[in-house]
């Protein structure tokens, strides 16, 4: 740095105010005001009146979103960046605006608002179970916000394990809203889909196999993954977005239940965030750590070298690493 040069605290302002932009675009969804601009573009006025707002709350929010990139604006008009068009539109179905009332619901907010006593603690300060207390009412949320975004994760997922037919039982695991398994059931008729998750999150993943046309090959297992019968002799066992929640003595636990539930030659997928061996990259895997020491007791997101330590402890083999791009998560294959 030239010593004429003066440090910017810019970006340290911006990261002093990011909450402001999470609340913009919250606003933003919950007015529908991006499908209301739409491919036409709009004035503040025109989207003001679409959106049933007032034209200068309209006005300063859609100026926002305009200096974050969301929007752009010609003149006194409105128009959606590319992101914007294909996300946040309800029009285009790769709409993903659900997400953000799980992203920033309380429910989760909460164990960021409790982040320095987390640091402390090493643990989520919320609760002593966290986001993982038994039939957290969170998880209803995520299964109904969060399967637009999964549903990019989980075609991703179909490719990477391979092109040969998928056949017989496919445990998922912490199912959620299902889309995991309802995508390997549309591609491979001969699967059958057993859910595992809380009955009341069940609930919401029958919905999406019904929706799907796969409800007549799909079939719910209610209770804790710790706990429940998880079968015998599964083609597939589906881990998605489950591990990261805790500590590798815990995830072996569960692994050793998912090694016994397999066919021989059965696999393992476990999608998760993973970030490099530096544990700073890729950005988002690395960054999802803090999500984790808010909001639960011992979770982390784990390097491949880790979850290779889990998987072979419990018995597995031909254990890989496979991209999701272009999402950022990756998936875990290993072989019984």
């Amino acid at each position: 740095m030239a010593t004429n040069e003066i440090p910017s605290p810019a970006r340290l302002f911006d990261a002093f105010t990011a909450y402001q932009r999470t609340a913009a675009l919250k606003a933003a969804i919950e007015l529908d005001l991006f499908s209301a601009i739409g491919a036409r573009g709009a004035t503040a006025a025109e989207a003001a009146e679409r959106t049933s707002a007032s034209q200068r709350g309209v006005r300063i929010l859609c100026d926002r979103l305009a200096v974050d990139g969301f929007l752009t604006k010609t003149g006194d008009r409105y128009g959606l960046a590319t992101e914007a068009a294909l996300f946040l539109d309800r029009s285009s179905p790769a709409y993903l605006g659900s997400a953000i009332t799980f992203i920033a619901s309380p429910a989760v907010k909460a164990g960021f608002d409790l982040l320095t006593d987390a640091v402390r603690r090493g643990g989520t300060a919320v609760s002593e179970a966290g986001t993982m207390a038994p039939e957290h009412p969170m998880w209803v949320e995520f299964a109904r916000a969060m399967a637009p975004m999964a549903a990019m994760s989980a075609e991703m997922l179909n490719l990477a394990l391979g092109d040969l037919p998928i056949r017989g039982s496919v445990l998922d695991v912490a199912a959620g809203h299902g889309l995991y398994g309802i995508t390997i059931a549309r591609h491979h008729p001969e699967a059958r889909i057993v859910a595992q998750d809380w009955a009341s999150v069940l609930a919401v993943a029958r919905e999406n196999a019904e929706r799907a046309d796969v409800a007549a090959r799909w079939s719910a297992l209610p209770g804790s993954a710790f706990d429940v019968d998880l079968g015998r002799d599964h083609a597939l066992v589906l881990l998605t977005n489950f591990l990261h929640h805790f500590d590798p003595p815990t995830n072996e636990s569960l692994l050793r239940r998912v090694h016994a539930s397999l066919a021989p030659g059965g696999r393992v997928a476990a999608v998760e965030f993973v970030p490099n061996e530096d544990r700073v990259s890729p950005p988002e895997a690395a960054a999802f750590s803090l999500t984790m020491l808010a909001g639960t007791a011992a979770g982390d997101a784990y390097t491949f070298s880790e979850y290779e330590r889990m998987f072979s402890a419990v018995g597995f083999s031909r254990i890989a690493l496979a991209e999701l791009a272009p999402t950022p998560q990756r998936v875990v294959i290993a072989v019984r």
